[in-house]
């Protein structure tokens, strides 16, 4: 007789969490706004992590902060219908490496820096998108992407050179140090007053600058190039389309393009 009953919990607690994290309700509304809003402080704590590793409280912060993660993975588990799938997904495994680095901070230490990889892990679940399209301004999720790409780059690339090029007795002005060296090798701004050493340094210098140069190129590519959905064509597989669009331009099908939805 439990088996059923333990069965129907589950699915309760399932549909509890698949109305909050992907429901339009304003109970839902209000969840997405706080998982946002806590994503957000932990993303600070997380930039911050290189100067608070040394306080007092920093363990205690840490383990508080695997505490809430674990919680969010597993409700967004419980929410997804195919778990499976689910935990392929990249955003998931990134997610799992980044509860690791928390739950092990010393012995992972020199993984620390990809914790930065939240940021892009929550762009990509989409939720830190929903109030854009809440308010009609879905059409700037492109270019915040971008931002979020960029953004998650630089502090993860700045993340990885201090780790192993400026941690040793550094403290915060390695982290400025590390910080500075990427914006201007990103940048190509080339000034040469900082510099990191050996064949490992010059590679990761040429890294940098590449993908760097890649995400600021998509970055005025999602600002300045016209409006268009995410759309595929029946037909053609055409991806985007105007917002308007009454047919494919690539084949002339005749589109049903639903209004204000770019999924």
């Amino acid at each position: 007789m439990k088996a059923p009953s333990d069965a129907n919990w589950l699915q309760r607690v399932r549909s509890a969490c698949a109305r909050v994290y992907h429901g339009k309700s304003r109970r839902a509304q209000r969840f997405q706004t706080a998982v946002i809003v806590i994503d957000l402080l932990t993303i600070a704590f997380f930039v911050a992590t290189p100067i608070l590793r040394d306080t007092p409280s920093f363990l205690w912060v840490d383990f508080f902060v695997a505490l809430l993660l674990a919680a969010d993975i597993l409700a967004r588990g419980l929410a997804c219908r195919n778990v499976w799938r689910w935990l392929g997904r990249p955003t998931t495994l990134v997610d799992l490496v980044i509860l690791a680095t928390l739950l092990f901070p010393y012995w992972l230490i020199s993984f620390g820096f990809l914790r930065i990889l939240r940021l892009w892990s929550i762009s990509r679940s989409g939720i830190i998108w929903l109030p854009l399209k809440r308010h009609g301004l879905q059409r700037w999720e492109e270019a915040g992407r971008s931002i979020v790409n960029l953004v998650t780059f630089l502090l993860v690339a700045t993340g990885f050179i201090y780790t192993f090029f400026f941690r040793s007795g550094s403290g915060f002005t390695g982290y400025v140090d590390a910080l500075y060296f990427t914006v201007a090798t990103v940048t190509t701004t080339g000034f040469g007053d900082i510099t990191l050493p050996g064949p490992a340094g010059k590679l990761t210098s040429i890294v940098t600058m590449l993908i760097g140069i890649s995400l600021f190129v998509r970055l005025a590519q999602a600002i300045f190039r016209p409006y268009k959905v995410d759309f595929t064509c029946p037909r053609c597989a055409l991806g985007r389309h105007e917002p308007d669009a009454v047919h494919c331009k690539a084949c002339g099908m005749l589109l049903k393009i639903p209004d204000g939805d770019e999924d």
